[in-house]
């Protein structure tokens, strides 16, 4: 298959007959509509998170500083910067499915852009809570990066399309550490006070955040088949015609192959073979807007309520570590400073550009080796428990060594990141025809988790260790409990539908 040699990074991927949708993923080819498409969804997400996270790395010491901030509104800063990402994230959802992740994409991009730029006018340590506030925004700029690529790519390779998207894009939050403490530093040396040298360099950000999201607009498809009113489109000759389907238009009866998509479709498969299953197949993986009921049977449902709180615990806890880990080194090791503590914290950022994906990756491999979606479930579970250990040994040990400290983080990250990309990769199993809903409460709950740590570490002051290890309990709790749920709904949704 495609997707096992090396040439696939860069050649065309063939294609899925009846989905459209890639068997390989095209990282180093973004002239390729489908690596086009993956490119710059972990580049928006980038970029989203490089402006989301920009305010630690010089919270710390110098936006501290100048507006005369405590400990107690430095933290309610980040959790205000969370909370406008869970509220946003949760509506994204739903408009993924009924617009297209694409618009919603830029849409929130632009939304975070404007207020980033406002930066400058911030005056007193009000003024920067609620001016954060809106800057998280651009949080919710995961979920539509995860719709579109699992629109883009098949189950066969969707979890490293979207872990590789996601620590791609996670990575920003390390990126950032190095970014903005070089971009402050240069404009200082410019011959910019204090005071106006942090203020302007948020125009950076802006800056990008709008360049990227003009390309999005101009270069890329909402779906394989072109626009997101004609994603009803199959991948066979047959036109997909379902009455219930038909009612509330979501199909069209006179759907047919478009011809351009023919030549990527991958040949030695037996075509007429699959044409009585292709029906079933398309439609359950073909999004549409669901009803209120529907809507409401997605999200509490066990399996969607199972991964959400996963994630609560891995994403959340690496949040609030990417909101304290900087000072925590400051802390313990104050010969420091600012600048080299947050390089040492960015690390903890940056290793989601392999283990993320990692997590992803390995999740496929189980998959297409077992057929089983519990072999994901049981992948994930693993990586969550062995989280929850490494806080625990932070938390418990409080490290006053630096090679002990960056051992553990390290350590740390590399389980809580690869589980972050194992969630992802069976999002899109639960509920196909409604993963927006699905990734949204998902991608939300992570926001949430990160909110409830960050109160933890908020009450704990500056007994980092202490709040460390209470994260840790929370996380093996969290993985025990929700260990004996299905991985999948029981029944096949599609059949419910029809």
């Amino acid at each position: 298959m495609a997707y096992n040699t090396f040439t696939s990074l860069w050649a065309p991927p063939s294609v899925n007959p009846l989905t459209y949708k890639a068997l390989s993923v095209p990282i180093l080819n973004p002239f390729d509509s489908y690596g086009r498409v993956f490119f710059f969804s972990w580049f928006g997400f980038f970029v989203a998170f490089l402006s989301w996270f920009a305010f630690p790395p010089l919270l710390t010491d110098t936006i501290k500083k100048d507006l005369g901030m405590s400990q107690t509104q430095v933290a309610n800063s980040n959790i205000v910067a969370l909370l406008a990402s869970l509220l946003v994230r949760f509506i994204s959802g739903p408009l993924c499915d009924r617009f297209g992740p694409r618009w919603v994409f830029v849409g929130l991009l632009m939304s975070g852009a404007i207020p980033t730029a406002m930066a400058g006018l911030v005056t007193n340590p009000n003024g920067l809570i609620a001016l954060r506030f809106f800057v998280g925004i651009l949080g919710a700029s995961f979920v539509p990066c995860q719709v579109w690529t699992t629109g883009f790519f098949d189950k066969s390779v969707v979890g490293s399309a979207n872990a590789l998207a996601a620590g791609l894009g996670n990575a920003g939050g390390g990126v950032t550490y190095f970014a903005m403490p070089a971009i402050y530093n240069s404009l200082v040396s410019d011959g910019l006070t204090r005071h106006q040298a942090w203020r302007v360099a948020y125009v950076v950000p802006f800056v990008i955040i709008v360049v990227i999201s003009l390309g999005m607009v101009f270069t890329c498809d909402d779906t394989p088949t072109g626009k997101w009113s004609q994603r009803h489109l199959a991948g066979t000759d047959t036109p997909i015609t379902t009455t219930s389907a038909l009612e509330r238009g979501n199909f069209s009866s006179g759907a047919t192959t478009p011809k351009k998509m023919q030549e990527k479709v991958q040949t030695g498969l037996d075509t007429e073979a699959q044409v009585d299953s292709s029906r079933g197949r398309v439609l359950e993986e073909l999004v549409v807007a669901p009803t209120w009921k529907e809507t409401l049977q997605v999200i509490f449902s066990l399996p969607t309520l199972s991964l959400a709180v996963l994630y609560a615990c891995t994403f959340g806890a690496e949040l609030s570590f990417d909101s304290f880990l900087g000072s925590y080194y400051s802390k313990n090791f104050p010969t420091m400073g600012q600048t080299k503590s947050g390089e040492w914290a960015a690390m903890f950022g940056l290793l989601n550009v392999v283990t993320r994906p990692l997590g992803g990756y390995v999740a496929d491999y189980v998959y297409r080796h077992t057929k089983s979606v519990w072999a994901k479930k049981i992948w994930l579970t693993f990586l969550t428990i062995v989280s929850g250990a490494f806080f625990l040994a932070i938390g418990l040990t409080n490290p006053m060594s630096e090679a002990t400290m960056f051992g553990l983080v390290a350590g740390a990250a590399f389980f809580l990141e690869a589980a972050n990309g194992a969630n992802f990769a069976l999002v899109p199993h639960v509920y196909p025809f409604a993963n927006g809903i699905v990734s949204g409460l998902v991608g939300a709950f992570g926001n949430f988790g990160g909110i409830i740590f960050n109160i933890v570490f908020r009450y704990n002051g500056t007994d980092y260790a202490r709040s460390i290890w209470i994260v840790g309990v929370i996380t093996l709790g969290v993985s025990a409990l929700q260990s004996w749920t299905r991985p999948v709904p029981k029944e096949a949704v599609v059949v419910a539908r029809q």
